[in-house]
């Protein structure tokens, strides 16, 4: 099959935080012409865009302004105002992934919906609108469960753990007290969280890549190491799974699929993320065509690159510390001296306790070398704000 010069195309892409940053990274490299739209004049991106358009991400004229700027129109995060997105396809401009499955993913509670609707096993859930209605379900499902935001909730954030009856109210409130569209979903004591990063490109070729296991603290994601330690067989079916989800959603891009592995050995599909994905990180290291390369590759109908792993890897994020303040690096020195060990900062000017700052990825001919390292790198490396 031939293809035309794709490169020629300029592409919008709405934020320009760290994973806006490194799709045009990995674009540039195929000589891609890429505008931003972002509120924050020094987001990550910002120094490396051919053009920023400084604009809030709900300004429905900025955006049109972004489409006519470009040949096709991606994003970094999922919580867009999709209306602004579907008037533009209505218009002809090119969005990926598209605002229909963009639109259904924003809702969790229709998320599920959709995925249990098509035999795709996920955790029981319940819509809830009341204190009086969680207890109700509650007798159903029983204590421990977890209460979540329909919308807008990320690392943890519009997620509530419910130990006992006693908790509810305060975990009604805590998640806007009716305010908010809510679900109640059965706690899963899972064995293991997968991740499964996965392409589909506007020509219907598909790619998965290999399985990440992840470690989450406080709800944030800790660390992802690959592969997952999981039998050859889930593999395959968390593979199937994904491709299964793809396809459900037409998705166009990246998607990461999260999984829990039951005691059971049980797939149950967590949530969906249409866009690069933290847990994928380790790919830019680890893998011959890395999940921002691809992403660009998808949505522009260029062939997909493999996905075969080079050697073991170990992602660990790095979280500022310390208080909010100017972002202070200390010690990349120290975990670059370490062997296999490379650093991404994503150069955000302010370091808040629990922001995603950056990443290090060490790779290595077993997997133990890598994690034993990876622990040693993230040990020695910090940032922090300065007062």
């Amino acid at each position: 099959m031939k293809f035309k010069d794709k490169t020629k195309q300029k592409i919008g892409i709405i934020g320009g935080g760290q994973l806006g940053k490194m799709m045009i990274l990995a674009a540039k490299k195929m000589g891609f012409y890429i505008t931003i739209l972002d509120p924050s004049k020094d987001c990550p991106a910002h120094s490396i865009a051919d053009q920023h358009l400084i604009a809030d991400f709900d300004d429905s004229q900025a955006v049109k302004k972004l489409a006519q700027k470009s040949d096709l129109i991606t994003y970094e995060f999922e919580h867009i105002n999709v209306e602004i997105l579907k008037k533009l396809q209505a218009a002809a401009y090119q969005v990926y992934p598209t605002a229909h499955s963009l639109e259904i993913i924003q809702d969790k509670y229709q998320q599920k919906k959709i995925l249990k609707e098509n035999q795709i096993a996920v955790p029981d859930f319940k819509k809830v609108d009341s204190p009086a209605a969680i207890k109700a379900k509650a007798k159903e499902f029983g204590y421990p469960l977890m209460l979540k935001s329909c919308r807008g909730g990320y690392d943890g954030k519009g997620n509530f753990l419910l130990k006992n009856e006693a908790e509810v109210e305060a975990g009604f409130k805590a998640l806007g007290a009716g305010k908010k569209s809510l679900m109640l979903e059965e706690f899963i004591p899972f064995k293991k969280e997968i991740s499964v990063i996965a392409a589909r490109s506007l020509t219907g070729e598909m790619k998965v890549y290999p399985i990440g296991e992840n470690e989450h603290r406080e709800n944030i994601l800790y660390q992802t190491k690959v592969p997952a330690q999981i039998s050859a067989k889930l593999k395959k079916r968390a593979k199937e799974l994904a491709q299964a989800v793809l396809q459900l959603f037409e998705g166009i891009g990246i998607f990461c699929v999260e999984m829990f592995v039951t005691e059971a050995e049980q797939l149950l599909v967590n949530e969906i993320a249409p866009r690069p994905h933290n847990s994928g990180h380790y790919t830019i290291e680890a893998c011959l065509t890395s999940q921002f390369e691809q992403h660009i590759r998808a949505i522009t109908g260029l062939p997909l690159g493999a996905t075969n792993l080079i050697r073991p890897a170990v992602m660990h994020n790095i979280l500022g510390s310390g208080q909010s303040g100017k972002a202070q690096l200390i010690g990349l020195d120290l975990a670059l001296a370490l062997e296999g060990v490379k650093v991404h900062i994503y150069q955000k000017s302010i370091s808040r306790p629990g922001r995603k700052m950056g990443h290090l990825t060490v790779t290595a001919a077993k997997l133990e070398k890598a994690a034993a390292n990876a622990l040693k790198a993230s040990q020695l490396i910090e940032i922090k704000g300065k007062p």
